[in-house]
């Protein structure tokens, strides 16, 4: 699954949380400057991922006459495009080595920053940083089904894409997180 721009604080808390539950990481500023430096990270990457779509998507653009003509699956040829140009754009496609690159450069934002301080090998502080990457997102949509299921019990009709409804959601979506102790 994909990070959004909308997920990133959630996952950059749940890192900074990890990390300090730990028990093998000292933190020298506090939970926020960790979260910060990984929320840092993972939006440049997202960017880098947004930036890379929009080139696939101008690419379609342009030829969008020729792939109409030849009958192309353009789902299919975008992501052959966004597979071959993804190198130049610094993006790794599989999420597993993707969220493991990840782990790595918030790990070295972290040190390079000072924020954290650990006696143990450095791929022991990655792994926990992986784990709260890939747990928060497989939660996620667990996550997601819990708050649709209680939006629709209010007697009031929220429309998805409102703003009302995305008030709403955001609100619902923290309390969830909270009562996991996810934030």
């Amino acid at each position: 699954m994909k990070i959004s721009l909308k997920t990133i604080p959630h996952i950059s808390s749940k890192i900074a949380i990890d990390l300090n539950k730990s028990g093998v990481v000292t933190m020298t500023k506090g939970l926020d400057f960790v979260a910060k430096e990984a929320e840092k990270v993972l939006i440049h990457n997202v960017n880098q991922e947004m930036a890379l779509e929009d080139k696939v998507d101008e690419i379609c653009e342009d030829n969008e006459e020729e792939i109409e003509f030849n009958l192309v699956d353009e789902r299919q040829l975008f992501f052959m495009i966004k597979k071959k140009l993804a190198p130049e754009f610094g993006i790794i496609l599989n999420y597993e080595e993707r969220y493991s690159d990840l782990s790595h450069k918030i790990l070295d934002e972290l040190y390079e920053e000072d924020l954290i301080h650990f006696e143990v090998t450095e791929n022991r502080i990655k792994n926990i940083i992986y784990n709260s990457i890939t747990s928060f997102i497989a939660e996620a949509s667990e996550l997601d089904t819990a708050i649709m299921d209680k939006i629709k019990t209010y007697k009031k009709r929220y429309i998805p894409g409102t703003d009302e409804f995305d008030i709403l959601y955001e609100k619902l979506y923290r309390e969830e997180l909270t009562k996991r102790g996810m934030e």
